[in-house]
């Protein structure tokens, strides 16, 4: 199981103020933000041994292994940590687009969908539904906006434009943005009324296929099951997966990863869990976002119940989204890495790894698959 606790970083990575990011710690400043953050069963694991959280010990005998991983793609969004993580490793960054989207794209796409378009810059998703949400409901035109990621996001209100014709807008500017090379396009449906708008969890996400082969087509190639949980089909355009699981929030993607393995015997669980990220990083919300690693730790020792002798359970993230940082996004971070099942795992310290793919080259040895040619498997060191 490799779950991704979507922009939990724990500290700068090497060339953070490259990414104007320096300083930033996405775990470190949330706890210390609400006072400390008590995580008993994350600290059992040996994450005060990873990094300083204000509230969680550096305990002497963790029952896990604990190391950090540093970034090595070009980027810090979803797509790249991700693809990173299953040994793909980009040397170009996605393009970005901080003075909106070009005219030519805008125009094909309205005259595809025979809607007009409001906004087409980089803004907040909860601001720019609350700027232009009446605007939509009044016109009919669809909300388009970009972040310093890259991405081109559709918002839509669920009453207004039904999702099918979102999710169908959504596939033609996955199209369009191809040859601009955009890494993902969003879905983002709401509902409410002015003032009080919400976000629902009918996104999805429209990536770019990986460039490459990834530890995923590896393992489906040679007859291994992969389930993407969350937003991994997604992130891999569906490729390499067995099956794709669709999540309404962080507790329902564990509780459909502790159902998958209670009922697979060999494979790899691929977990995304979108909450740290979507309703707390990017809207600076240091109190829900500790509220959510709480959560999470309640949420764990139901799965851990579940890990079995010949089980590995590895934790880590994609990238962070410091919710103390200026701006609304994701910050360039080492992320934590704890491992957990093997017995000799207990108390080992992995260090500081020099890449991501350091994951996916663990998992390859682990289920017996050629590994990736980036990263250094440290499934030796867990047994």
């Amino acid at each position: 199981m490799l779950l991704v606790l979507d922009s939990c970083g724990c500290g700068a990575a090497d060339d953070a103020a490259a990414y104007g990011d320096a300083g930033a710690d996405t775990l470190g400043h949330t706890a210390a933000a609400v006072g400390g953050l008590s995580l008993p069963t994350l600290e059992a694991l040996g994450l005060g041994r990873v990094t300083a959280l204000e509230g969680v010990a550096a305990v002497s005998q963790p029952s896990g292994a604990f190391g950090r991983l540093q970034p090595r793609g070009a980027g810090k969004d979803t797509t790249t940590g991700h693809w990173e993580l299953a040994g793909l490793v980009l040397e170009r960054p996605f393009r970005t687009f901080p003075s909106g989207f070009p005219s030519e794209l805008i125009d094909a796409f309205v005259a595809a969908t025979g809607r007009p378009v409001l906004g087409n810059k980089p803004a907040s998703g909860t601001e720019i539904i609350e700027e232009l949400g009446a605007r939509q409901l009044a016109t009919g035109a669809w909300i388009v906006y970009t972040s310093a990621d890259s991405v081109f996001q559709l918002a839509a209100h669920e009453s207004c434009i039904p999702l099918a014709e979102l999710y169908a807008a959504c596939e033609t500017a996955r199209r369009l943005c191809d040859p601009l090379q955009v890494g993902r396009v969003i879905a983002r449906p709401y509902v409410g009324q002015p003032g009080s708008f919400v976000r629902t969890y009918n996104r999805h996400d429209y990536g770019m296929p990986p460039p490459g082969p990834t530890l995923l087509d590896t393992l489906s190639a040679a007859g291994v099951p992969v389930i993407g949980v969350g937003k991994i089909g997604d992130i891999f355009s569906g490729r390499g997966l067995s099956a794709s699981l669709r999540t309404a929030g962080n507790r329902d993607g564990l509780a459909q990863t502790v159902a998958q393995l209670a009922t697979l015997t060999r494979g790899l669980i691929f977990v995304n869990l979108i909450d740290f990220d979507a309703l707390y990083g990017h809207r600076r919300d240091a109190v829900g976002f500790a509220a959510a690693l709480r959560e999470l730790d309640a949420a764990l020792p139901a799965l851990l119940a579940q890990v079995g002798p010949r089980d590995l359970l590895l934790i880590t993230a994609d990238h962070g989204n410091d919710p103390t940082y200026r701006g609304t996004d994701h910050t360039r971070e080492q992320v934590p890495l704890l491992a957990y099942g093997p017995a000799n795992a207990a108390g080992r310290e992995l260090g500081l790894r020099g890449g991501f793919a350091d994951v996916a080259a663990t998992i390859a040895e682990a289920l017996g698959v050629a590994a990736p040619a980036a990263g250094r498997s440290f499934w030796g060191e867990l047994w």
